[in-house]
């Protein structure tokens, strides 16, 4: 008996040591993180960004004056300039490798630029302290990641103070209350791991709850229909005109029916501009965008 007691008490100290091995390694890993250098620091003079929006308007101006960008030895973006007014919303398309994307990594500052600037209210990004900024900009891609806990807890992040009223306020909003409802435990349902236990188009109108409630003054969509069946993306169109309404938001998109919303359409090519209109404008035209629209229409009969 005593040598089955002394066998049971090596097993549990193996396992406790394979478990302690484990925690150990992940410490470290975790310890390596936190240690890390931020590539894009935190300001040592912070600047404000004017308190009063204009009348009306929900939105901020954002330029990118002259910049430049590169990864490494490429560079992607030899000298771009744009200004988008308040409340507009630019469309911006081109084949791959253009540097759609990474105009949108510069808005949300996950990068900055080599050289030039990206203004918010003629505010330079690198002079915002994060918190302000990840309040003004958000950015929504096409895999839009949801965290193990409710409906609800999800939308949250946007604004963590918001109320039950407030959560589902925006959900109806966004149109996504019926779903909502319909599911087991209603906005008490468990998303599961990386929202696995919903639909992709779920997810996404998820994200648009939660970007809704947030209320930034400037919205970049980064493929954020591309995973999308057809159905499914009609009600995240739907959606998007709710969430883009009186805001200044950057549209990327290869489903030129995502575009159709836009006030503006800019072609990139290279990292340069090379053609700025209308949607109806730059489809009436022979250039680069009723080429895309013409192949993108081919592409659906």
């Amino acid at each position: 008996m005593n040598a089955f007691l002394a066998r049971v008490c090596l097993l549990d100290v193996s396992q406790f040591y394979n478990t302690f091995q484990s925690a150990a390694s992940a410490l470290e890993k975790i310890s390596g993180v936190l240690e890390e250098e931020p590539s894009v620091a935190e300001p040592e003079s912070p600047e404000s960004l004017p308190a009063a929006l204009p009348s009306g308007a929900q939105g901020r101006r954002v330029q990118l004056a002259s910049v430049r960008f590169g990864y490494r030895s490429a560079v992607v973006l030899p000298c771009l300039d744009l200004d988008i007014p308040v409340g507009q919303t630019v469309a911006l398309v081109g084949e791959t490798g253009a540097g759609k994307t990474t105009v949108a990594r510069l808005l949300a500052r996950f990068y900055d630029p080599n050289a030039g600037q990206v203004l918010l209210d003629g505010v330079d990004l690198r002079s915002l302290p994060d918190a302000v900024l990840r309040r003004e900009v958000v950015l929504i891609t096409q895999e839009s990641f949801l965290f193990e806990g409710t409906v609800a807890e999800n939308i949250r992040l946007g604004r963590p103070s918001a109320s039950d009223l407030e959560v589902e306020d925006a959900a109806r909003a966004i149109g996504a209350h019926a779903f909502i409802a319909a599911l087991p435990d209603g906005y008490a349902t468990r998303v599961g791991k990386r929202g696995g236990n919903l639909s992709a188009g779920q997810r996404q109108l998820l994200s648009f709850c939660r970007a809704f409630i947030a209320a930034p003054s400037v919205l970049v969509l980064d493929e954020a229909t591309a995973l999308l069946d057809i159905p499914s993306e009609r009600l995240v169109q739907s959606a998007l005109r709710t969430v883009l309404a009186g805001r200044t938001a950057l549209i990327i998109a290869h489903r030129l029916s995502t575009v159709a919303i836009a006030d503006r359409v800019l072609v990139l090519r290279a990292g340069e501009i090379i053609e700025d209109g209308s949607p109806a404008e730059l489809m009436g035209g022979d250039g680069e965008y009723a080429d895309l629209h013409a192949r993108w229409a081919a592409s659906l009969a």
